[in-house]
């Protein structure tokens, strides 16, 4: 069976189950054009690499694609939003007291330590992502612009754990601006040295905020 045929319309419910089924047939076929993609990009490079060739290497149709990803680009980018959104979620989960700073850092190495803690196609696809990101100027930008939007949503976190309005208090903006910076130099360190495995990322990441600390308490 194609993953189309997986995909297609669904036909009438079969039990309390065939909702279920429904979605793993989805998130495979969503996982499959994921994974051709990042094969693709892999040997012939994000920007050489079309839809048609992502959707030949399966086979699925276009419709089928687009009924995922809005976009090329989007097939890189949705999984960025993810963990964004994780992110959101497990800065929400920290305890209530935590200082925002710790909050956030803690927050992340959650998400990574869950990414690392995950099967290994879970870990390689986060590995792959990252090295198109990092080797494609136009996905890193676009990863920022994306980013922008989940910064707002952990200011609002922040001003709300700490019980201030981020109109009046520019605290809240001034961590997760801390945090943003901090966390792209870790990456970036990462990027240099080729490491791509999430938790020596989660190890890097965690280096940077001592330094950051340091570094803000005294310079020398």
């Amino acid at each position: 069976m194609t993953a189309d045929a997986a995909d297609g319309p669904p036909g009438p419910p079969c039990g309390p189950s065939a909702g279920g089924v429904r979605e793993r047939k989805k998130h495979r076929t969503r996982m499959a054009l994921i994974d051709a993609a990042l094969e693709l990009f892999a040997r012939n490079g994000y920007e050489e690499t079309t839809v048609d060739e992502i959707v030949a290497a399966l086979p699925v149709s276009q419709r089928t694609f687009f009924r995922y990803f809005a976009s090329k680009e989007d097939v890189i980018l949705s999984q960025v939003t993810e963990r964004y959104r994780a992110l959101e979620e497990a800065v929400a989960a920290r305890p209530a007291g935590e200082r925002p700073f710790t909050a956030l850092f803690e927050a992340l190495r959650t998400v990574l330590q869950k990414i690392a803690a995950g099967d290994e196609e879970d870990v390689a696809r986060f590995r792959r992502i990252r090295q198109v990101i990092e080797a494609t100027p136009a996905l890193l930008s676009a990863e920022l612009t994306r980013y922008a939007a989940s910064e707002g949503a952990l200011v609002a976190e922040v001003a709300r754990r700490e019980g201030v309005d981020p109109e009046r208090d520019p605290r809240p903006r001034l961590v997760v601006a801390l945090f943003a910076a901090a966390t792209r130099v870790g990456f970036e360190e990462c990027s240099r040295r080729a490491i791509w495995d999430p938790g020596t990322i989660a190890a890097r990441v965690d280096e940077t905020v001592a330094l950051v600390d340091a570094t803000v308490r005294d310079w020398t």
